[in-house]
């Protein structure tokens, strides 16, 4: 591993204009984000992928390794990714750091609570939530219902026993009793609001507009209302600087802020992709879970508030995900073979819909597993060929950098060749236009349905302003419609809509739809319990 100063050398950056936090890992202060991010010269290139299973199907190899690729032939060339929450770290998915040849470097300090980025996240959220409580046991002058405080605490760990409890139960001298949640870290608003905020200043004016929720009369309260919004940026002051590492091939790569595609924004932050097409050819940007998710708020959410658009996307697809989604059920066994494989193909080519849909010709990054079966790859290539997609086949697990030699000259090609995407909702649409276009057009539903809350909720979002404005879907990552068991390509279903979020804040709307959960629980074999350190200080067991 090079020394992280040789890692900034190499972008052009001086020794004294990065904050080491070790050998191998440094922060990239503001004013040198700023003096940097307002030149940008390289090409963006949006990484998703087909409906996951839920191992995932290397999305984050691939912007690793196309990343490598390109840096092989000479290009600057800089994979930004999002930070790994503890939660999925602990739980089911274990690391989120690549694997094999392809990963991003230091790996167990990147997983294990990378500069302290989401402890500073939960700490501002908390403070706030904190805040809240304090200004009902001390009289509550700007008339706050405690039923309709709508502000939750957060912990970066998956525990579901915090999705609903009770706070001020302690008697005389606590707050009044009221119900709270937590959320986890990663699905906060705090969360989103460090992935979107270019400076000190515009954090602080998005964390006092935060809402926490409303008086009897409808009236919100925010973050600045109770004077909190001034430490909470103090807290994250450091929170909004790029973090800095390298590939596991000693070039550069950017890992920072991790707010969930499934419930958030999904992806890397604002200021770290300005600061990567300031430095760099090409940025691979790899945006959580799929099209429908992290994809699509890329284009209509992320991009417009950063003042970037990608010229290019990799779609990654996996032998084992349209065997997965050539099941009518989970419950149904997984079979092989080539028609298997062939009646999988309507979810890859929902997405690759869904890319064409914002003006992006996908490069189709086949994902090789060590149990692909030839005849199942022919099937996958020639539904490639027909649909005159360019594709390549991928061995960067366990290649490394020569594994992506092919992908990476066909995404070069689509880079430069490409125009940028464009967002398929305008800010000017209602939110309900808003929801029923990204549902029928990224998931293939033929609707929404609003419970009673979310139109309750609708008209709340029209006083605090957030009609106008961007709006982030939450729902399961598991399908492209909001039941997670409805696998393949469904169609024919309406989207539940249950509720809406005021996220001011972050400056859009959130819309959970179907049984969406924002705190995620252990599976019965957590991650965590392999996880051990050596009597050196070395981390064992995390994947």
């Amino acid at each position: 591993m090079r020394h992280i100063t040789d890692v900034a050398h190499a972008l052009g950056l001086a020794p004294n204009s990065v904050v080491p936090y070790g050998p191998g890992v440094a922060k990239i202060p503001t004013p040198v984000v700023q003096a940097h991010a307002e030149r940008p010269r390289g090409k963006l290139v949006l990484v998703t992928a087909m409906t996951p299973t839920s191992a995932g199907e290397g999305k984050t190899v691939t912007a690793i390794g196309t990343a490598m690729a390109l840096a092989r032939d000479g290009l600057r060339a800089i994979p930004v990714l999002r930070q790994p929450s503890l939660g999925p770290v602990f739980g089911a998915k274990g690391g989120a750091t690549g694997g094999g040849k392809a990963t991003v470097e230091p790996s167990a300090e990147i997983n294990l609570g990378l500069t302290g980025d989401l402890y500073a996240v939960a700490t501002a959220q908390n403070l706030l939530a904190s805040l809240v409580d304090n200004h009902l046991h001390h009289g509550n002058s700007l008339g706050l219902d405690p039923e309709r405080i709508t502000l939750p605490r957060t912990i970066d760990l998956d525990d579901r026993a915090l999705r609903g409890v009770r706070v001020g139960t302690g008697g005389k001298g606590t707050a009044p009793e009221r119900p709270d949640r937590f959320v986890i870290a990663a699905a906060s608003e705090v969360a989103a609001i460090q992935c979107l905020s270019r400076d000190p200043e515009d954090l602080q004016r998005r964390l006092s507009a935060m809402t926490v929720g409303f008086t009897k009369d409808g009236k919100a309260v925010t973050a600045a209302d109770l004077e909190g919004g001034g430490a909470m940026a103090a807290v994250m002051r450091h929170a909004i600087e790029p973090n800095l590492v390298q590939t596991c091939e000693g070039t550069p790569a950017l890992v920072h802020a991790g707010p969930f595609a499934n419930l958030g924004p999904g992806t890397a932050s604002v200021s770290s992709i300005r600061l990567a097409l300031s430095l760099s050819d090409y940025v691979m940007v790899e945006a959580g879970f799929a099209s429908d998710l992290g994809g699509e708020k890329f284009v209509d959410l992320v991009g417009p508030v950063g003042g970037f658009s990608p010229v290019a996307a990799i779609l990654v697809a996996t032998v084992s995900a349209l065997r997965h989604h050539a099941r009518e059920s989970p419950d149904e066994p997984i079979s092989k073979g080539p028609e298997v494989v062939r009646r999988g193909l309507g979810n890859l080519a929902q997405h690759v819909a869904n890319l064409k849909a914002v003006g992006l010709d996908p490069v189709i990054a086949i994902n090789i597993h060590p149990d692909d079966q030839a005849a199942e790859l022919d099937v996958l290539e020639s539904f490639c060929r027909s649909e005159g997609l360019r594709y390549a086949r991928s061995t960067v697990y366990s290649s490394g950098s020569a594994g992506a030699a092919n992908l990476a000259r066909l995404v070069r090609e689509a880079a430069d060749q490409g125009h940028p995407a464009r967002p398929v909702v305008s800010p000017a649409h209602s939110l309900t236009k808003k929801m029923e276009t990204i549902a029928k057009t990224f998931y293939g539903a033929s609707g929404i349905s609003l419970l009673p809350r979310a139109a309750s909720d609708l008209e709340l979002l029209g006083q605090v302003g957030l009609d106008p404005g961007p709006l982030c879907m939450a729902k399961t990552q598991l399908s492209l419609s909001d039941d997670a068991k409805k696998l393949g390509a469904p169609t024919g279903f309406t989207v539940s809509v249950h509720r809406l979020d005021a996220w001011t804040g972050a400056g859009f709307a959130v819309a959970h739809l179907g049984q969406i959960l924002a705190m995620p629980g252990l599976p019965e074999h957590p991650a965590a319990v392999h996880i051990s350190v050596t009597a050196q200080g070395e981390v064992t067991g995390l994947s």
